[in-house]
């Protein structure tokens, strides 16, 4: 097990570790949460090299991507960077990438309940007015949980709050800031339920987050 303990605040710099194989050939790997070795909950950023391709398999408990860079496919589609994918619970596919792709995936998380499959493209997709002068671009909600795209405006600072069910954030470019540090782009924060904090930017950024996915008492 690896990073399993929601109470604790979670900080990785993915930047600066180091790529690990994965059972497919030319599949590449950065561990952020790991219940077992090759099954169960996993966060992962996940690089494919040119030509690389993962045999069929099932997500049990469903898997959700954002495509990083490059382009990501399978038997269903190509998906370039900046694409948004969920695959519910009980799906299966075949991905590859011909000229390859870096991903930040999510497996086996998905609520029994969650069905929907999902493709957002979201270099065409408008963003939304938020607070303050955020720009929103919500992915999905399901239940408690709710992921979306945020982009900060340089200067903007945000006001304190607390995350009920947690907060999960991937900074996808610039750079993240609050009162416990700062984080550049490919940095992954997990703060627990009822965490709280004060974030702000100093650069335009842009961040994937989801709320409210988290147990909300240690497991």
């Amino acid at each position: 097990m690896f990073n399993m303990d929601f109470s604790q605040r979670v900080v990785i710099r993915s930047a600066e570790l180091d790529w690990v194989k994965s059972p497919a050939g030319g599949v590449l790997r950065k561990p952020l949460e790991r219940e077992e070795a090759e099954r169960g909950r996993a966060t992962s950023i996940v690089k494919y090299e040119p030509g690389a391709s993962f045999q069929t398999h099932e997500h049990p408990l469903g898997e959700e991507i954002f495509v990083l860079d490059g382009v990501f496919s399978d038997e269903h589609g190509d998906y370039p960077a900046g694409t948004y994918i969920r695959n519910p619970p009980g799906s299966s596919h075949a991905p590859y990438s011909e000229q390859g792709c870096t991903l930040f995936v999510k497996l086996h998380q998905f609520s029994g309940t969650d069905k929907q499959v999902v493709r957002i493209d979201t270099n065409t997709t408008p963003w939304l007015p938020g607070q303050g002068r955020l720009q929103v671009m919500p992915l999905y909600s399901h239940e408690t949980e709710h992921c979306a795209l945020v982009k900060w405006p340089a200067g903007e600072v945000f006001k304190p709050h607390r995350h009920f069910g947690g907060e999960e954030i991937l900074v996808l470019s610039g750079e993240f800031i609050d009162e416990h540090g700062r984080y550049p782009a490919g940095t992954w924060l997990r703060s627990p339920h009822m965490s709280t904090h004060t974030p702000l930017v100093e650069q335009e950024t842009i961040i994937y987050v989801k709320t409210g996915h988290l147990p909300l008492s240690p497991t």
